[in-house]
Parts: structure tokens; C-alpha cells; sequence
């Protein structure tokens, strides 16, 4: 509705705006639909239209997170539960009070202001009310997409627990406190997020995401970033991953009905998903591999970022011109196999998913309690040479809990709260390889996706654990034999090099990796844990 509808209404009114310090000027567009806004964000020149009717936009020269830009306010609120450093990195209040004072003043002079009111958190118990309040109609239709829509009833009575005050276009001069023209800062105790000078959507979810994740663990409940299915026994599965590693793919699975592809929490009723919508990386989707996600790239009410459109108005999804971080933002209504209530039970498996370009790692490994609770803290991916400015062989990437940018509290608090709910659930744990073996990055080509998904099948199954196994000396882990619809020879990677020599200096610089990694959080583990770090044989 318009300004003029929502005068009077409660939540949708001018009063509403004043009580997070916006004064509109202009028009005031409360609760649109994403069809909608897709269709004013198109007039009003933000993207355009591909041949399928798909918004198609353009976030500018910041494609990815800015992490150098994210903040957290140092304050009593915060001061004694936020792990603080290079990653939740603070900031004071006046930098806050500064900033948002200049980002209210830009949103009260926009000709036009897009307000929704939403949810975080599919399990009513756990559910933060939350109001997007935004410059763009693009962006305002990618919080429909993301975050949970109230039914109209729940919205007559919404009240916000928690802010996000998003100017896209506003940039800061200069500003003391800050890295760039550009920021994010959460403030706990005035329940908001300011966001400038970033067009990139994913800083809007991942900022609420960051505050869920605060928030759960003092209630004793973990956040999680990971994607999440449930088999037809209703056997839930939870996936842990960096981007790129095969999140959404892989929860993608016809036999398996979806819970969600990126944000979840685990409390004492099961697994819930924390957004209404999966955002996913495009680049080089396969409608073969990956059938639903693809669809949704012809589906209205997609939103596609930095995706270059042929003449013909179809997107290439193999071209990174713009980018490598290409995405598709999308409701989960668009998938059809997929949990409507977006709640699964307790995990009986947890998956940790990396992408070693190494060729090192095994594609699937069975990992102890001790082990898991190990490569949970390590969160162990590889950048590959050739994807970033200046990387010309592949480097490691740890980042602790596979999500250390979104986790306020120190890594071993979800570490402790991952443990206890797989001992409660006697959950079996997996390393799973989407990477490569066979000498490594630029020697082979990546596991083919067909093999990954027929490994992951048979240890939620079941399958791999009536099969034998081999011990994996240097890493401690259980490697299966054998795997119906997989190469044998593929399983061990030491195998798979031409000089096996090679590997074994591989291995042990990654071994020796990981251990540099972990010294940080050796004080806070057992020796149970410590114990099941990987060993150097050379």
C-alpha cells in the first residue's frame, strides 16, 4: 500500500517510520508482494526483465560481503558474549549513533521508501519479528524472497523486535570509525542493523542471520550455517558449508523434500530453517544437476544478480564477467519438494561439506564425535588459484563453524552446543569432499557431481555403513571401500596421484595447516578434540 492507504493503519504508518527515526518526504509503500515490487523496481530502471520475466539487477562494484565493513557495537549488551577481533570486529556507539543519524536523514529524503515487516525463524518459539525498511523496490522484494512472510493476521499485530535500516545508495565521506565509504553495524541494544553504500542483497540476510545467531545460544539453541533436508523416513540431515561448497546443491535432492539452503537453528523440537527463501550461487547451473534450482531462473518472482542476459534475453549462467559470485534469490514456494513448514526433526546426520582443491581429502570420510567436533571448529574449504587477484596456487580457508562471519560468540559456545545435540541424538557425522583429488586443482577436474551426490545418498541411507572401511592414518578418519555408482579407485585420493610421494608432501602441509589454524582454539578443547587433529607422517 501507498502512504495514503497505510495512514492510520498501526505498524503500516507514518508514525511506525518515526519510531526508528525516518521522517518520509515521499511515498511509503508498506508489505508489497515481490511481484510487485519486481515490477516497480523494473520501471523504476533498478534492473530489467529477462525473457522469462526474472528481475535481472546490478549490485555495482561490491558483488560479494564486505567483511571489512561489518561492525558490532562494543557496549554492555555485548561487552562479555561477543568474540571479539578480526571478525566480529567492534565499533562504539557514537560510530553507531553518527552513522544511523546520516541514514535516517538520506531515507527521510528518498522520493519513495519500501517497508516490510517479517519474520526469522520458522519455529514460532524461536520466530524475531523484523522490519526491512529500504530505498529500492529490488531490494524490498528480496527481503519477501528471504526472510518469513506473515499472514495477514500476523501482520495486523507485528511488532518489531529488530530493525534494518537499508541505504543502498547512501555513501559515507570520510567518516571516522570506518574502513570505507561503505558499512554494516549491528547494535544489540537498540535492536538494529544500518546498512550504506551496499547493493549487494546478501548483507541484508546475513545481518539478521548474524543477530539469530546471537541470540539462540543464550537461550541454549544453536545456529547453524548449513542447509538441511529430511528423507522419506523423516530422517533430518543438516549440511555445513562455506559458499561454493555445495549447500544448496546438494540439500536440493528429489527424493529428499528441502527445509532450507543456507540458514537454520537447532533447538529442543528439531531443526528449523531461519528464511523463507534460498539465495543461490548461478554460475555454471546445470538444469542436468540441478533441475529445481535452474527452474527458478525462469521463474517470475526471481530476483537474479550480476547475471549477464544473451541478446536473446535468456541468462548465461556461464558468464562471470561481472563476477563469480553470481546469484538467484527465490521464495521456497518455488520449489516444489520442499517442507511447507520449513521445520524438520533432530538431525540423525551432520555433513560438513569442503571443497579441497588440494586434492587431499578423501570425497567422503566418517568422522568420531571428537573428529567432528574438530573440523566443525576448523571449517576447512580452499580458495582455487585463479579466482581472486593475486592467488596463483590454491590457499586454505578456515573459517571456524563453516560461518565464522555470521557467528558473534566465540567458536567453541557452537561447538559445545553441535556436540551435545549429536550425542542426544547419536547423529553420525561426515566429511564430504566436493572438491578435487587426482593431484589437485589444475590437475584434474572437480568430483563429478553425479559420484558426490551418490556417496552423500549412501550414508544417509545407510548403504556405507555394511561396507568395509579403511583408516586414514594421517587424518584419523574411516574411508568406505567401495560405493554403489562410485569408481573404488576414487575413494582413497592417495591412489589417484601419479606420484604418490607428491601427495604424501601434500597432505602433510595441509595437516600442518590445519594444526597452525586451530592453535587459537586449543585452550577452549578437550584433549579428546586436540587428540583428533590430523598428524604430519613425513
Amino acid at each position: 500500500m501507498t502512504l495514503a492507504a497505510a495512514a492510520g493503519s498501526g505498524a503500516g504508518s507514518v508514525a511506525g517510520l518515526g519510531a526508528h527515526g525516518v521522517i518520509p518526504g515521499g511515498e511509503v509503500h508498506w508489505n508489497l508482494e515481490a511481484p510487485e515490487l519486481i515490477g516497480m523496481a523494473a520501471a523504476a530502471g533498478e534492473g530489467v526483465l529477462s525473457a522469462h520475466g526474472v528481475l535481472v539487477t546490478r549490485t555495482g562494484s561490491r558483488t560479494g560481503r564486505s567483511p571489512n565493513d561489518r561492525f558490532i557495537v562494543r557496549e554492555p549488551a555485548t561487552e562479555d558474549d561477543v568474540w571479539w577481533g578480526d571478525v566480529n570486529v567492534p565499533t562504539t556507539y557514537e560510530v553507531f549513533e553518527r552513522m544511523r543519524a546520516q541514514v535516517q536523514e538520506h531515507l527521510s529524503n528518498r522520493e519513495r521508501l519500501f517497508v516490510q515487516d517479517l519474520f526469522a525463524g520458522a519455529d514460532p518459539e524461536e520466530q524475531l519479528s523484523i522490519r526491512v525498511v529500504t530505498e529500492n523496490a529490488w531490494h524490498a522484494a528480496f527481503a519477501e524472497n528471504m526472510f518469513i512472510r506473515p499472514t495477514d493476521e500476523q501482520r495486523e499485530s507485528h511488532i518489531t523486535e529488530f530493525t534494518v535500516l537499508h541505504a543502498p545508495h547512501f555513501e559515507a565521506d570520510d567518516e571516522p570509525g570506518l574502513n570505507s565509504e561503505a558499512f554494516v553495524i549491528i547494535c544489540f541494544s537498540q535492536r538494529q542493523v544500518i546498512i550504506g553504500g551496499m547493493r549487494y542483497a546478501g548483507e541484508m540476510k546475513k545481518c539478521i542471520f548474524s543477530v539469530m545467531n546471537h541470540l539462540l545460544p543464550g537461550r541454549g539453541h544453536l545456529g547453524m550455517h548449513c542447509s538441511a533436508n529430511v528423507g522419506q523416513e523423516g530422517d533430518c540431515a543438516v549440511f555445513f558449508g562455506l559458499s561454493g561448497t555445495g549447500k544448496t546443491t546438494l540439500s536440493a535432492d528429489p527424493n529428499r523434500p528441502l527445509i532450507g539452503d543456507d540458514e537454520h537453528g537447532w533447538n529442543e523440537a528439531g531443526v528449523f530453517n531461519f528464511e523463507g527463501g534460498c539465495y543461490a550461487k548461478m554460475i555454471d547451473l546445470s538444469p542436468e544437476d540441478e533441475p529445481e534450482i535452474f527452474a527458478t531462473t525462469r521463474m517470475r518472482g526471481t530476483i537474479l544478480e550480476n547475471v549477464i542476459l544473451g541478446a536473446d534475453g535468456v541468462p548465461d549462467l556461464h558468464d562471470v564477467s561481472l563476477t563469480q559470485n553470481t546469484r538467484g534469490s527465490y521464495p521456497l514456494t518455488s520449489i516444489e519438494n520442499r517442507v511447507h513448514d520449513s521445520r524438520g526433526g533432530h538431525a540423525r546426520n551432520v555433513v560438513f561439506l569442503t571443497c579441497d582443491a588440494f586434492g587431499v581429502l578423501p570425497p567422503i570420510s566418517r568422522l568420531t564425535p571428537e573428529q567432528a567436533a574438530y573440523h566443525f571448529i576448523s571449517g576447512y574449504t580452499a580458495k582455487v588459484a585463479g579466482t581472486e587477484v593475486g592467488v596463483t596456487e590454491p590457499s586454505a580457508t578456515f573459517s571456524a563453524c563453516f560461518g565464522a562471519p555470521f557467528m558473534p560468540r566465540h567458536p567453541s559456545v557452537y561447538a559445545d552446543l553441535l556436540s551435545r545435540k549429536v550425542a542426544e541424538q547419536d547423529a553420525s557425522c561426515w566429511l564430504l569432499n566436493t572438491g578435487w583429488i587426482a593431484g589437485g586443482y589444475g590437475n584434474s577436474a572437480r568430483i563429478k557431481i553425479r559420484w558426490t551426490r551418490a556417496l552423500l545418498n549412501a550414508a544417509l541411507n545407510g548403504t556405507l555403513d555394511d561396507g568395509e572401511w579403511a583408516m586414514d592414518k594421517r587424518f584419523g578418519f574411516e574411508i568406505p571401500r567401495s560405493c554403489p555408482g562410485v569408481p573404488d579407485d576414487i575413494l582413497d585420493p592417495r591412489g589417484t596421484w601419479d606420484d604418490e610421494s607428491e601427495y604424501d608432501a601434500m597432505a602433510d602441509k595441509l595437516a600442518l595447516m590445519f594444526a597452525s589454524n586451530f592453535d587459537k582454539f586449543a585452550a577452549g578443547c578437550s584433549d579428546e578434540v586436540l587428540a583428533a587433529a590430523p598428524t604430519p607422517l613425513g
